[in-house]
């Protein structure tokens, strides 16, 4: 990635679009240089009980991400006071679905390129951002979107049940082999933290905390919501038992039957 003037996110964010709901997370590292490490939250929450729950991962430029999240926010406060939000902004709150909200922050992404886009040239940066965007509004289906930074998108579905955005090699192994639109909402959330171990692990710009939230289907409000520090108990135990595992699990693997001469205790 090109150096970006103000910071830049190596970030992994990961959601998951399951028979049984939603499993998004993400980390909270952001860089501006090896030496200039801070956090901030990549996972956003709007929601209305019993109406509709909306979640937005985000990944980029952290001026051009948060300029963005800055729109939807302002168009959210706009809905609660009962005035109009202008359309660039998006209206979370009001629209019927989630397609609908997808197009919403797509316009949001393009307004601030608009904005933006020309005076980033000038300094020699790109317009990088990226979102995952998933919920459900009452009456229609639960669903999850990535959008990219030119306001368009792509869906999940069962073929395809997770998207992610940033620095996403090191985990998609794991996800390859262990989720399936079927996979329990319990057995995605763990697969969903052993790949952001995987992830940090191999690329220190990704790190925690990691926020996680896990929503079932059709309860329009009651998601779990969960921010694991580098100590947390179980998020330790996670790592060190999975290194455990793959390490007894490689040792157990059949030993390669043409080189029989570099195996332990072979004639010299």
């Amino acid at each position: 990635m090109r150096h970006q003037k103000g910071r830049t996110r190596v970030t992994y964010c990961l959601g998951m679009l399951l028979n049984d709901g939603l499993v998004m997370a993400a980390d909270t590292r952001t860089n501006a240089g090896v030496d200039n490490v801070a956090t901030f939250r990549k996972l956003r929450v709007w929601e209305r009980p019993g109406e509709r729950v909306i979640v937005l991962l985000s990944a980029g430029n952290l001026a051009i991400t948060q300029s963005v999240v800055a729109l939807l926010e302002d168009s959210v406060r706009l809905e609660e006071g009962d005035e109009i939000a202008p359309a660039s902004h998006g209206r979370l709150m009001t629209v019927p679905g989630l397609t609908a909200a997808a197009r919403a922050v797509g316009e949001a992404v393009r307004a601030v390129h608009h904005r933006d886009a020309a005076a980033l040239r000038e300094q020699g940066n790109d317009f990088i951002c990226s979102f995952l965007l998933a919920g459900q509004v009452r009456g229609g289906p639960m669903r999850l979107f990535m959008i990219y930074a030119a306001g368009n998108y792509i869906e999940a579905g069962e073929d395809t049940p997770f998207f992610q955005i940033g620095e996403t090699k090191y985990g998609k192994p794991i996800l390859d082999r262990v989720i399936s639109h079927e996979t329990p909402l319990a057995e995605a959330a763990k697969c969903a933290l052993v790949s952001f171990d995987s992830t940090m692990r191999s690329n220190l710009s990704v790190g925690p905390p990691l926020d996680l939230l896990i929503y079932r289907r059709d309860s329009l409000g009651s998601a779990v919501r969960r921010r694991l520090r580098a100590d947390d108990p179980y998020l330790l135990t996670l790592r060190d038992q999975w290194g455990e595992g793959v390490r007894r699990l490689f040792h157990d693997l059949p030993d390669l039957p043409f080189a029989e001469d570099l195996l332990p205790g072979a004639p010299g």
